[in-house]
C-alpha cells in the first residue's frame, strides 16, 4: 500500500495541468490538483486566451455589422458599444468553460483542491486555503507543476494607478477610453491594439523592436502593418520608455527618444514571467532563471528532480495553450509507464487573432534564405475568393512557400479572416510524408466551391506558374 496520500499532485488547472490530471486520473493514478483561483481554467481561460479572443469576435462582428449599408440602412445607423459591453460576451464564454471543466473533474473523481500550494519536502506540499482556515499537508510519489505565469511588472511602473494596466486588469476596465498607449507590440499587444482600434479608440502602439512580430514572414508583418496604420493605430518602433507617469484624468508615456504621448489610458503588454513566487521551490532546491521559468529534459522533469514535472508557460516556448495541454499529456504518460514517445509536432502553428487574424506553420522566407535552400511562393489574394466578396472579408491572403525542386511545402502563411482555421489544412499536408506533402496535392484536389479553403488550390497554381515562368 502506498505511503503516499496520492499518486500525483497537480498545481494548477490550466491546458497543462489539466492535460496531466486526466490523463493520470484515466490511466488509474489517484490524482489531486489545486487551483490557487476561485474557479478552475487557468490564466487562459480567465485573463489570456478565452477572454482576448472572445473580446475580438465581438468588436469584428461591429465592424461586419457597420461595413454592411444594408444593416445599418435596417437598424437606422451604426452600431457602437462601448468595452463593458463587449467584456459581457467574454463573461458567458469564460463560465460555460468554467463549469464544462469542473464537470471534467466531477467525473473523472480527482480531487480538487482550492488554495495556494507549496512544498513542504521533496514529497510534501501544503495547500493553504484561500478563504482561510487549515493548512492542509498532503503528500505525493510525483508532481507536475502547472502553475502558468502572469504579465512582467517593472517596479517603476504605477500598476495600483487605475488608469494604468496590464493584460491581465485590462479586463477591468468599466468604460471606453478614448485613447490608449499600448506598450509592447507583440502577440498581446497587436491584438489589443486591433480590439481597441475597432471601438473607435485612438491606439498608439509602442514596440520595443524594429518590426512587428519579428518571428513571422516579412510579408505578412508588412501586410499587418500596412493594415494597422490604414485604421489609424499609429506604430512607434525601436522606442523605450523613460518614464510612465498618470494622473487622475491621463498618462503621459515618456520615451527615451524624447517623445511625449498622453493618453486616457496605459495598458502594459511587454513580457512575462512564471508563477513561482509561492511554490517555496527552494525548499526542493529548484532554481527558476530570470524569466521565472524552469528548466526540464525531454520527459518534463525538472533537472536534477525526477520525481518533479514541468509544463505549460513556466517552462517557456512555446506557451502556448495548445502545446501546454500535450505537454501535460506527455509528462502523464512518462508518469505511468516510465516512457513517451509522442512530442510536440515539429511544425506547430502560431494564430495572432488581430484584426484580420494571422497565422502561420512552418518555415519563412528568410528563414530558407538563411539556409539557402531553394524555394518559391505561390499567392492566392482574397479578394479574388468567391466566399470572401459574398461574407465581405475580402482583406487578405494565403501564401505557401515550397521547395522549388521536390515542391515539399516548407511553409504557409495567412493574413485575413479565419486564417487561424484556414493554416490547419496546410499543416496537416506538412506532416504527410514523401509525394503527399508537395504542392501537387492542392492543384490535383477538389475543393467545395465557393469556400476559402480553396485558396489553397488557387496558391498551388500560383507557384506553378512561378516554376514554368523560370
Amino acid at each position: 500500500m502506498s505511503t503516499y496520500d496520492y499518486d500525483v499532485i497537480v498545481v494548477g488547472t490550466g491546458p497543462g495541468g489539466e492535460g496531466a490530471a486526466m490523463k493520470a486520473c484515466k490511466e488509474g493514478k489517484k490524482v489531486a490538483i489545486i487551483e490557487k483561483y476561485k474557479e478552475v481554467g487557468g490564466g487562459c481561460t480567465h485573463w489570456g486566451t478565452i477572454p482576448s479572443k472572445a473580446l475580438r469576435q465581438a468588436v469584428q462582428r461591429v465592424i461586419q455589422f457597420n461595413r454592411n449599408r444594408w444593416f445599418k440602412e435596417a437598424c437606422g445607423g451604426r452600431l457602437h458599444l462601448t468595452f463593458p459591453q463587449l467584456l459581457s460576451s467574454a463573461t458567458d464564454v469564460i463560465k460555460k468553460q468554467v463549469d464544462m471543466r469542473d464537470g471534467f473533474y466531477e467525473r473523472n473523481n480527482l480531487d480538487l483542491l482550492y488554495g495556494t500550494a507549496s512544498f513542504v519536502d521533496e514529497n510534501t506540499m501544503q495547500v493553504k486555503p484561500n478563504a482561510g482556515g487549515k493548512v492542509k499537508k498532503i503528500t505525493a510519489k510525483v508532481f507536475v507543476l502547472a502553475p502558468g505565469s502572469h504579465p512582467y511588472r517593472p517596479d517603476d511602473v504605477d500598476f495600483n494607478h487605475h488608469n494604468v494596466f496590464d493584460s491581465d486588469t485590462i479586463l477591468d476596465l468599466d468604460f471606453t477610453p478614448r485613447s490608449i498607449t499600448i506598450y509592447g507590440a507583440g502577440v498581446i499587444g497587436s491584438e489589443y491594439a486591433s480590439i481597441f482600434q475597432g471601438l473607435g479608440v485612438k491606439v498608439n502602439l509602442i514596440n520595443t523592436h524594429s518590426t512587428l512580430l519579428a518571428f513571422l514572414d516579412e510579408e505578412i508583418v508588412h501586410a499587418l502593418s500596412h493594415d494597422m496604420r490604414n485604421q489609424g493605430v499609429v506604430i512607434r518602433s525601436s522606442e523605450e520608455y523613460d518614464s510612465i507617469i498618470p494622473d487622475d484624468k491621463s498618462v503621459v508615456t515618456q520615451l527615451v527618444s524624447g517623445k511625449k504621448i498622453k493618453t486616457d489610458i496605459f495598458l502594459w503588454a511587454n513580457g512575462r514571467t512564471g508563477n513561482f513566487d509561492d511554490l517555496a521551490l527552494d525548499k526542493v532546491g529548484i532554481t527558476p532563471n530570470s524569466r521565472g521559468q524552469i528548466n526540464v529534459n525531454e520527459n518534463y522533469q525538472v533537472e536534477g528532480k525526477e520525481h518533479i514535472y514541468a509544463v505549460g508557460d513556466f517552462i517557456g516556448y512555446p506557451s502556448l495553450a495548445s502545446a501546454a495541454y500535450d505537454q501535460g499529456r506527455f509528462a502523464a504518460t512518462h508518469i505511468v509507464d516510465g516512457f513517451c514517445d509522442a512530442t510536440l509536432v515539429k511544425d506547430i502553428p502560431t494564430g495572432i487573432y488581430t484584426n484580420p487574424e494571422i497565422s502561420s506553420v512552418g518555415y519563412t522566407e528568410k528563414e530558407l534564405t538563411e539556409q539557402k535552400v531553394p524555394y518559391e511562393t505561390g499567392y492566392s489574394r482574397f479578394d479574388s475568393l468567391a466566399r470572401a466578396q459574398i461574407s465581405g472579408e475580402t482583406q487578405g491572403l494565403l501564401k505557401i512557400i515550397f521547395h522549388s525542386e521536390t515542391l515539399q511545402i516548407l511553409g504557409v502563411h495567412c493574413f485575413g479572416d479565419q486564417a487561424a482555421e484556414i493554416i490547419h489544412i496546410g499543416q496537416a499536408i506538412m506532416s504527410q510524408k514523401g509525394e503527399a506533402n508537395t504542392l501537387l496535392y492542392f492543384t490535383n484536389t477538389t475543393f467545395n466551391y465557393p469556400t476559402m479553403a480553396e485558396a489553397y488550390r488557387v496558391a498551388a497554381l500560383n507557384g506553378l506558374n512561378r516554376l514554368d515562368n523560370h
